[in-house]
């Protein structure tokens, strides 16, 4: 990937280009690793360059052989160590909650990005919201407390009870009160 001619391309561009047109063959892997806390590593060194990892992440999407960096050409595969991103910020706006990533995407919560509870890699059960082409974004901290605190307890499946957060017309878990824990907490911790 010549990394100076896609920046020059879009330098000033907004938009994620149409990745799910782009079906290249594997061109195999790179030597990038995107960190749990969605730090871009290149052959173990941090990006020295913002605006790589910037323009690198419009390029990143999730299909059957894992994370991939596309264009129409080329498809390497990288290594993503739990989410590759980070919704650092959270808005509630016109009856819902509008979370920004570290990359300024800007996503609704809603019936097409929910947000969910899944596991790290260190065994702990946080949200994280969909966000395009198969990627999702772990909550920061920060924002993790913000929704909880505009959360409310709800009945979820299985007889268990959600720490759940309102937007866009629908509820969205948080977390699982567990009633096996004596003070009703969380399993896991915020991000």
């Amino acid at each position: 990937m010549n990394i100076d001619r896609l920046l020059d391309y879009r330098q000033g561009a907004s938009r994620i280009p149409p990745l799910d047109d782009w079906q290249p063959a594997l061109s195999g892997d790179m030597d990038l690793r995107i960190d749990a806390q969605g730090g871009w590593w290149h052959e173990g060194q941090p990006f020295a360059r913002a605006s790589v990892a910037r323009l690198l992440s419009s390029l990143l999407r999730r299909d059957a052989d894992g994370y991939c960096l596309v264009t129409p050409a080329e498809r390497w595969r990288i290594q993503v160590d739990d989410r590759p991103l980070v919704a650092v910020e959270a808005d509630f706006y016109d009856d819902a909650w509008w979370l920004t990533t570290q990359f300024d995407d800007v996503v609704r919560l809603d019936a097409d990005h929910p947000l969910s509870v899944s596991e790290t890699p260190q065994g702990e059960w946080v949200p994280e919201i969909a966000v395009r082409f198969g990627l999702a974004a772990r909550l920061h901290r920060h924002v993790y407390y913000q929704l909880a605190d505009a959360a409310s307890p709800r009945d979820a499946d299985g007889g268990r009870q959600a720490l759940s957060v309102y937007s866009a017309g629908h509820w969205f878990p948080l977390g699982y009160l567990d009633a096996d824990e004596p003070d009703g907490a969380t399993p896991g911790e915020a991000p």
